[in-house]
């Protein structure tokens, strides 16, 4: 399946919002978002009026960049969501945060979604006691997420471990810091997803 190889940051300014693509970094001096706002091009600095059409794309595609869903991933959840009852656009955002590789980032065992999803694809984690190396799996609540048994001897994975033990956890998660795993006891609600996403505009988008 092809995937965006380009730099993380573009897709950053493209969007006018840091969309947290290179974890530590993106909240440093080093942040490319912060250091030259304007969208990459040669017309960067041009002054372009948007329409309504434009912002709904632009909110649909900051979305699946920041979960890093490809197109036709995303508008398979949101059919999934407009197909379930309640709100279609929190039902959205709900599905995306319990995809697998967000629910290790969320967890704290990865700087970035990015990192969470090459962690899932290697095998480094267990679902529900079992092998799983599919990032895009959908968990439900009572779900448990583990480390591989024996990873641990891993110098990278110490520095995560050692990474995850001051992660600020949603409240929808339980996490065992000491046996690195993590159950999920709900639904995550829309007061749980911390960025500040218009999922109206998304909705309006796909509903025309």
């Amino acid at each position: 399946m092809a995937r965006y190889t380009g730099p993380s940051c573009r897709l950053c300014r493209r969007e006018g919002r840091k969309l947290f693509l290179k974890g530590d970094r993106c909240v440093s001096d080093k942040c490319a978002l912060a250091r030259r706002s304007g969208a990459p091009g040669h017309h960067e600095a041009a002054h372009k009026k948007t329409g309504e059409y434009g912002r709904q794309l632009r909110e649909k595609q900051t979305a699946r960049r920041y979960y890093g869903v490809l197109e036709k991933q995303f508008k398979k959840y949101y059919e999934m969501a407009e197909n379930m009852p309640g709100i279609t656009g929190e039902n959205l955002l709900s599905i995306l945060e319990t995809r697998f590789d967000n629910v290790v980032y969320r967890m704290g065992m990865a700087s970035s979604r990015k990192e969470a999803r090459q962690l899932v694809l290697h095998a480094h984690f267990r679902l529900n006691g079992k092998k799983a190396n599919v990032p895009s799996i959908l968990l439900k609540p009572g779900d448990v997420v583990s480390l591989k048994e024996g990873d641990r001897d891993s110098v990278k994975i110490k520095e995560l471990v050692e990474r995850m033990q001051t992660a600020v956890v949603p409240s929808w998660l339980e996490v065992d810091k000491e046996n690195v795993s993590a159950k999920v006891l709900s639904v995550p609600a829309r007061e749980d997803i911390d960025f500040d996403f218009n999922e109206q505009l998304i909705v309006e988008l796909y509903s025309k």
